[in-house]
């Protein structure tokens, strides 16, 4: 098994900059790792940086109704509620990602705003026409993501563009975390400290490594891409003012708020 590494996007007094992270210590990257980024520049304290959304994607690829619970409790279900006969796929923009300690805003118009925790990918290389193994050796890491979601714009429009595509609906983080395997991870939702999602990604019901190979079949994935696997059972809404935080076994939990959009 390939040893653990942990990897960051940091603020410094001086500029914005890939890291790998060693307890306590940043050190900076000259680019990002899934780029062959090296050491440079000088080691940074914890205390003296703040953690970035880790990625810069060039697109975001979600899997929806991947795990079976959430299924059986989804208004969007097929149906019968079985499971789609393939991944049901869908896009978030570059454009909706934060990262830890950052504020998820409430839009105008949203009558229900759900977080979805999820288990996420982060590509190493370009795929295209991927093997089942081409794709298991193409994950850079793995990180916690936020399917934030405008669930009244997802039942009305017909299809999720709107609903999953606002600003700041794509929290990312803490960290990517290099040389864990994506099965076996416990994904869980906090809203204000109470359990909302607790799941394994074992139960997935299409693991990683085929979700990456029937999407590179698709797409070519980039290297910093980002693949999220779906979200369990037990989504609910949001208020202003909550406080979520997603944590996935291994990787650590991000955090953010539900503020008010701003004007």
């Amino acid at each position: 098994m390939p040893s653990v590494r942990v990897f960051a996007r940091i603020r410094t007094r001086d500029t914005v900059c890939f890291a790998e992270l060693f307890g306590d210590t940043c050190v900076e990257l000259d680019a990002a790792p899934w780029l062959g980024g090296r050491p440079a520049g000088r080691p940074w304290s914890r205390a003296e940086v703040e953690l970035l959304a880790p990625v810069t994607p060039s697109k975001i690829v979600c899997v929806g109704l991947n795990y079976r619970e959430h299924i059986a409790e989804s208004t969007t279900v097929l149906a019968g509620g079985a499971p789609p006969a393939e991944p049901l796929l869908f896009l978030k923009p570059p454009s909706g990602v934060i990262g830890p300690g950052e504020a998820i805003r409430y839009p105008a118009g949203v009558t229900r705003l759900d977080p979805e925790a999820e288990l996420a990918v982060v590509i190493g290389r370009r795929l295209r026409h991927a093997s089942a193994a081409e794709s298991a050796e193409g994950i850079a890491g793995l990180t916690a993501f936020n399917d934030v979601s405008a669930r009244n714009y997802q039942r009305s429009d017909g299809q999720w563009t709107r609903a999953k595509g606002f600003d700041t609906f794509a929290p990312v983080g803490p960290v990517v975390v290099a040389g864990l395997p994506p099965e076996g991870r416990w994904v869980e939702c906090r809203v204000n400290g109470a359990l909302r999602q607790r799941a394994n990604t074992a139960d997935l019901i299409v693991p990683v490594p085929e979700l990456i190979r029937h999407i590179s079949r698709i797409m070519t994935l980039e290297p910093g891409d980002v693949i999220a696997t779906g979200t369990p059972a037990g989504v609910a809404p949001v208020s202003a003012g909550d406080r979520i935080e997603v944590a996935v076994e291994g990787v650590g939990t991000l955090e953010n708020r539900v503020l008010e959009e701003l004007a």
